[in-house]
């Protein structure tokens, strides 16, 4: 079988995490919530029928209402982003079938690629020579192949290995015929569903005969340094360093001050670039996020100015003012130069073994 050519995103993207930080776009979530759209808006004329309800469902307003998903993606543009993620973070059967809506993934990434592509191509028209990119976001599912959801059964399975493939694979593939510049595999809290998803990818790959620049990003869970299945971020790496991602990275459960020892140790060992989008501080008490756009610029800022960096934006909570905020900061500082690997074995269980 040939080896699968890099698609032509493989160089742009190169360029621009090579010369410069780059700049992710904020939380879509967070966006929507703040417009208060309700049942009607989810539903649209095409789903006013469906038995059950779907407000919620972010995903299906690529559909029934593109013109909110696009003006986000525009805010976030316009912030100062070179990159937005397609508002396709659920958009698997998996995910899909807690509202009834499995059988709309490959329109459901269709629809937010579409969306997202249209943002981008204002962009570029408002200002030429600067290009602009649009990632597949690919999330963690609401299975888990690596814990039961039975607290009296530690052996079952929600999902099977097979499943969890088939539902990634289906929408990579759908991610890839939109035309996306790349795939971020995100907010991983289970490797063992990641791994799947990086299987699935590369399946894809070898089907099409193309490879798209793919994005790994972790969630570090609490103050234990680990993810939800028990890894640390050394551990984490070494379990997909095998994959050859285009970055590695940092996103969702932590505010950025919470993430700084995990990042500037991820930073040391990752031969990839490494990218760090985190929340807006931690839920308060009403399920809020706190921290202002200074905040999080101030705490990314440092991180870049540690050299520990190629690419900053936000996760929960964040605006197109923490990213504009965000963009001001790390302006003018060089990006993360990635380091050789040398070729000691490296082996991962819950930790990190690393063979001399």
């Amino acid at each position: 079988m040939a080896t699968p050519r890099e698609s032509g995103s493989f160089a742009a993207l190169r360029r621009l995490f090579d010369s410069r930080i780059a700049v992710l776009d904020g939380a879509m979530g967070t966006m929507i919530q703040a417009r208060c759209l309700g049942e009607r808006d989810f539903r649209g004329s095409r789903f006013a029928g469906h038995p059950k309800d779907l407000k919620g469902n972010n995903d299906l307003l690529s559909i029934s209402r593109p013109d909110v998903i696009e003006a986000i993606h525009a805010e976030y543009f316009a912030a100062g982003a070179d990159i937005v993620e397609a508002n396709t973070f659920n958009s698997t059967s998996i995910s899909q079938s807690d509202y009834g809506t499995e059988g709309l993934v490959a329109e459901l990434n269709a629809a937010a690629v579409a969306a997202a592509r249209r943002a981008a191509a204002k962009a570029q028209d408002i200002e030429p020579g600067r290009p602009r990119f649009v990632a597949g976001a690919m999330g963690p599912l609401s299975r888990t192949l690596s814990m039961s959801p039975d607290v009296n059964r530690p052996d079952f399975r929600a999902v099977t290995w097979d499943q969890v493939v088939s539902a990634y694979l289906e929408q990579a593939r759908a991610l890839a015929a939109a035309g996306v510049d790349a795939i971020l595999v995100e907010t991983i809290f289970d490797t063992l569903n990641a791994k799947a998803a990086l299987f699935a990818l590369e399946t894809l790959f070898d089907e099409t005969g193309t490879r798209l620049p793919v994005m790994a990003s972790v969630t570090i869970t609490d103050a234990s340094g680990r993810t939800l299945s028990g890894q640390t971020i050394g551990a984490f790496y070494a379990s997909i360093a095998h994959a050859n991602p285009f970055s590695v990275g940092i996103n969702c459960a932590l505010g950025g001050r919470q993430m700084r020892p995990y990042v500037e140790e991820l930073a040391s060992i990752a031969s990839c670039y490494v990218t760090c989008y985190p929340n807006a501080g931690l839920p308060n008490a009403f399920g809020g996020y706190d921290e202002s756009p200074a905040d999080m610029a101030a705490v990314l800022g440092e991180f870049a100015s540690n050299g520990w960096l190629n690419m900053v934006g936000g996760c929960c909570g964040s605006t197109p003012a923490h990213i504009a905020a965000i963009a001001a900061a790390v302006r003018g500082i060089p990006a993360r130069r990635p380091p050789a690997q040398d070729p000691s074995m490296r082996l991962s269980g819950l930790e990190r073994l690393v063979v001399a």
